[in-house]
């Protein structure tokens, strides 16, 4: 690559260095005072899984920007690769941040991957900074979350994965509320006059099985698989609603019958 540019006339060389950045390369060149002997060309190899992991992140209802210091040209060869739509070019290492800060000022929540030193005020400013495992280690302190693997896919992993833990943590707490709300009332007789009487110790009872039921529940993300449907987790809440109810009723009504 260094002697095909050599002795061609200016506007050749530029066609060529035009040539090489839509291949997604960036160039370099190599010259004298008086003349240009040859041009370097250099890329990133663009792993497998990158495409694959922006059409998921996309599919989720995600909107994928490339934020990078490479001319406009390379970056949009990369991001038409990729399937990455949104391109920020030629953007200095200081100004990443304020590209953040920008979307951020239009309402967007942002997340933010990346695995250099010039990532990491950008890893801050975002709402969810993540940090690739062969990165620095100023980008892996920084990052919220860090990517062991190195797989862009592991991304999608880690959202899947908060988004489920954020539903467990619904959940829980309506189990925590749920039975105390309920509960409370019946132990003080509020709905005697309805049959339903709960002795003070078998609502104590009660309140430690809505304690169970909250540990029950959040077990059930041990069996999360990354891109697979978790069952359990699903049926565990329905299950545990109907058996917890039923047992709370059970102890109303022998409290009930021993009241008679």
């Amino acid at each position: 690559m260094i002697t095909e540019v050599a002795k061609l006339d200016l506007e050749k060389i530029r066609r060529k260095i035009h040539k090489l950045e839509e291949q997604g390369k960036t160039v370099m060149t190599l010259a004298t005072d008086k003349e240009i002997i040859g041009a370097v060309a250099v890329a990133d190899t663009v792993k497998e899984t990158s495409k694959e992991a922006v059409a998921k992140l996309t599919k989720m209802g995600l909107a994928v920007y490339m934020i990078t210091g490479d001319n406009e040209c390379t970056a949009k060869a990369i991001a038409r690769e990729i399937g990455i739509t949104n391109v920020l070019a030629e953007v200095l290492p200081e100004d990443k941040a304020n590209e953040v800060k920008k979307l951020q000022a239009g309402g967007q929540k942002v997340g933010m991957v990346g695995d250099g030193i010039n990532d990491a005020p950008a890893l801050a400013q975002a709402d969810l900074g993540i940090a690739m495992g062969s990165g620095t280690d100023v980008a892996m302190e920084t990052g919220g979350i860090v990517i062991v693997k190195n797989d862009l896919n592991d991304v999608i992993s880690a959202i899947q994965l908060s988004k489920e833990t954020m539903a467990k943590i619904k959940q829980n707490m309506f189990f925590a509320l749920f039975y105390n709300v309920i509960g409370i009332p019946i132990a003080a007789r509020v709905f005697a006059f309805a049959g339903l009487i709960l002795k003070p110790e078998l609502a104590g009872l009660a309140m430690a099985l809505s304690s169970i039921s909250v540990v029950t529940n959040s077990l059930s993300l041990k069996y999360f698989r990354p891109g697979e449907k978790n069952y359990l987790s699903i049926t565990a809440p329905i299950i545990m609603v109907v058996l917890f109810s039923f047992i709370f009723f059970e102890f109303a009504r022998l409290s009930s019958a021993g009241m008679k």
